[in-house]
């Protein structure tokens, strides 16, 4: 096994370094930030069904923009039964070729409302289209929870989740500034007591100090985006100490305006505090990139060494234990 992971780093960073993207693909990467269908592949899904969706070129202005485009580009392809079923597999047909081992992902606990079905076949429907496309490839079960749905829907809506089991993961998105993050501490108990990895979308718009709120609070294990950490020599310490990963997006903080430059990209400052970071393509639909993609433009960029980008690719496939919560207010 050590003589295999060797060989597969020398191959990474020798691909990096000739600017060779197959050769980037090939190595075992994971990812842990991408949305199900707006992950899938451009081209399959345009053999499958005939539509084209070109990826977002300039950056947009807000997540309403970015939600505006999604509506006309998008638009219903992905709705109901089937058109779920297509997301899936074109997110797996993309996970294959991006050279993921495995892959984290689900959906919102409130799809059971979109005729998709109860829970149980929510999970055995990602699970059929993963056969059917990666089988090789392993699959982690997430719940997502939009920010701006109330507490007590969410709640009906989790509830027949957690009882059918083999949710692994859950996630919180949307509207930064919809509600306050006390608002979901106790789903995410809940979600906690079902040994469940805790993670949500936060300091993608908000501040630094947003991202130690929500760790404290919600005892998060991960956080998605958070490159406001990186403002904070405080936050960033806190999070290096408790060893809390970044599940970091660069394409789609340049494609939404949240970074000008890949070359000033905050994940450099975060990795130099010693905060664990990962690379991720958030929306390989929307943002036209998939992780290798990501790996090679920051190696290009020289954001990072080819060696540096080796060990973030490690850390992505390292199993993730919960942290230690006990103490994380003694900062």
């Amino acid at each position: 096994m050590i003589a295999n992971e060797q060989a597969s780093s020398e191959a990474f960073i020798a691909a990096l370094e000739s600017g060779d993207l197959e050769g980037v693909r090939r190595a075992p990467k994971a990812e842990s930030h991408t949305h199900g269908p707006f992950g899938g592949d451009r081209v399959w899904l345009r053999d499958q069904t005939g539509r084209d969706i070109a990826p977002v070129t300039k950056p947009l202005g807000s997540m309403d923009e970015m939600h505006a485009w999604t509506a006309s580009h998008v638009g219903d392809l992905f709705k109901g039964k089937a058109g779920r079923r297509l997301g899936w597999e074109g997110a797996f047909v993309r996970a294959r070729q991006d050279g993921l081992t495995r892959v984290e992902f689900g959906d919102d606990v409130w799809m059971i409302t979109q005729g998709v079905g109860d829970a149980a076949e929510l999970f055995a429907d990602i699970e059929a289209a993963r056969l059917a496309i990666s089988p090789g490839i392993e699959w982690t079960p997430q719940l997502g929870f939009s920010r701006h749905c109330k507490r007590s829907w969410l709640w009906h809506w989790l509830t027949p989740f957690l009882d059918a089991g083999g949710w692994q993961a859950v996630d919180l998105s949307g509207d930064e500034f919809a509600q306050p993050i006390d608002i979901f501490q106790p789903l995410y108990r809940a979600c906690k007591e079902r040994g469940m990895r805790l993670k949500a979308h936060v300091g993608e718009w908000g501040a630094s100090d947003d991202v130690w709120r929500a760790v404290e609070i919600l005892e998060l294990d991960e956080v998605q985006h958070g490159i406001a950490a990186a403002d904070s020599p405080r936050v960033m310490r806190f999070l290096a100490d408790h060893a809390v990963t970044l599940n970091v997006c660069p394409t789609s903080n340049l494609l939404l305006g949240r970074v000008a430059r890949l070359e000033d990209h905050p994940i450099r400052r975060l990795y130099d505090a010693g905060v664990k970071v990962t690379i991720n393509s958030d929306d390989a639909l929307v943002f036209g990139v998939g992780v290798s993609e990501e790996f090679l433009a920051l190696y290009q960029a020289n954001v990072f060494t080819s060696a540096e980008l080796d060990q973030i690719r490690l850390w992505s496939l390292e199993q993730k234990p919960a942290p230690d919560l006990d103490d994380r207010s003694a900062v």
